[in-house]
Formats: C-alpha cells, sequence, structure tokens
C-alpha cells in the first residue's frame, strides 16, 4: 500500500533532524521521531531512509537561502544590490543556524547537486552589473569576487551566529565589504554610502 505523504511532517523531521545533525548528536531512527507524534515508517515514506533525510536537510537549506536570495531587489545600484546579498547570506545563518551548519557538511549529498552554485550565481549577477556601470574595474572577475564576498559573510556567521563574538560583532562586515570592493575599483565615497544602504542584516539580538 502506497502511504500518503503529510508535507507538515516532512518539514517537522526535517527541522528534528536539522537540530540534531547540526549539534552533532547521534540521530536514530527512533531518537528522530521520539515526541514528534511521527512513526519510523514516516522517515521511509518521506526520505526512502536516513541518507535521503540527510540530503534532505542540507537542500532545505540551499532552499530557504535561495527564498531570501530572491526577495533582494534589483536596483540601479548594484553594489548596493551585491552588499544586500551578502546581508541576506548572513540573515539566512542566523534564523537557520542549525541548517546553515548542515549546509556545508561535505560529507552529505545534496539533492540538487547545483543549488550551492546557484545561490552564489546571485553575487555573481551582482557583480557583474556592477562592473558594467563602472563601479568596479574591467580585470575583477566577477566569480572571484563574488566569492571573497561569500567569504566574508561565511566568516562573520562563523564567528558571531555560530561562534563565539556576541551579535553586534556582525556590523564589521560594512567595513569589511567597503575595503573589499574599494580594493575593487569603487570610488570611496560612493562605496560607504552603498555598503550603508545595502548592509541591514536580520540578526536576533542587535
Amino acid at each position: 500500500m502506497v502511504r500518503t505523504k503529510d508535507p507538515a511532517v516532512r518539514a517537522l523531521l526535517v527541522e528534528r533532524a536539522a537540530v540534531m545533525l547540526g549539534q552533532r548528536e547521534s540521530i536514530t531512527l527512533r531518537a528522530l521521531v521520539d515526541g514528534t507524534g511521527a512513526s519510523t515508517m514516516a522517515v521511509y515514506t518521506h526520505f526512502g531512509g536516513m541518507d535521503g533525510l540527510r540530503m534532505a536537510v542540507r537542500q532545505e537549506g540551499f532552499t530557504r537561502l535561495e527564498a531570501l536570495l530572491q526577495e533582494v531587489p534589483v536596483t540601479r545600484d548594484p553594489i548596493k544590490d551585491l552588499v544586500a546579498l551578502s546581508a541576506a547570506y548572513v540573515t539566512n545563518a542566523a534564523h537557520n543556524p542549525d541548517l546553515y551548519r548542515v549546509m556545508f557538511e561535505d560529507g552529505i549529498a545534496l539533492e540538487d547537486p547545483a543549488a550551492a552554485d546557484n545561490t552564489l550565481e546571485h553575487l555573481v549577477q551582482a557583480v557583474a552589473r556592477s562592473r558594467q556601470r563602472g563601479r568596479l574595474r574591467d580585470d575583477v572577475d566577477p566569480l572571484d569576487l563574488a566569492t571573497q564576498c561569500w567569504i566574508v559573510g561565511h566568516g562573520l556567521v562563523s564567528l558571531v551566529v555560530t561562534g563565539p563574538l556576541p551579535p553586534q560583532a556582525i556590523h564589521h562586515g560594512a567595513a569589511m565589504l567597503t575595503s573589499l570592493l574599494i580594493g575593487a575599483g569603487d570610488a570611496p565615497d560612493t562605496c560607504k554610502r552603498s555598503v550603508r544602504l545595502g548592509w541591514k542584516p536580520d540578526i536576533p539580538g542587535i
């Protein structure tokens, strides 16, 4: 008999597994469903087993990040857009810390192997637009600079959102991105204004 898939049960199991994986807990079928009201069979119904569940958890992290990046509008100020995308990356991690920890687990495959590259592509396109508008030097490689912006966000998340620094340290992101983008050719005063407008991560506690 084919079992009916309940989206609410699937979401519940993904969230529970994200917490367990993110906190490095031992994850077993019984531990996963304990207290949820779901049966162990639900893991097979929705994911085909524990490996499928782990894949779904990692994929969910990128799915939520992609949804948040999609909400960042494309404006006439591509540097502001680039910074806003970087801020959205930090915001996503702050609101989904357990999923974020699992997103970069190389030992867990993705349901869509292109998911990570697809999210980075938003930043690549913003860099390309910035170069086209003369905000950045012609020799700036969009993928290289987008990756550097990603590294800034990832470092902040590692130290602030899921690490030892206080939430207020997130403000250092503006200075780091400003230095990075001025180094890539943007005019200092214009860059500072764009960064100020774009760097607005939503971090609980600040």
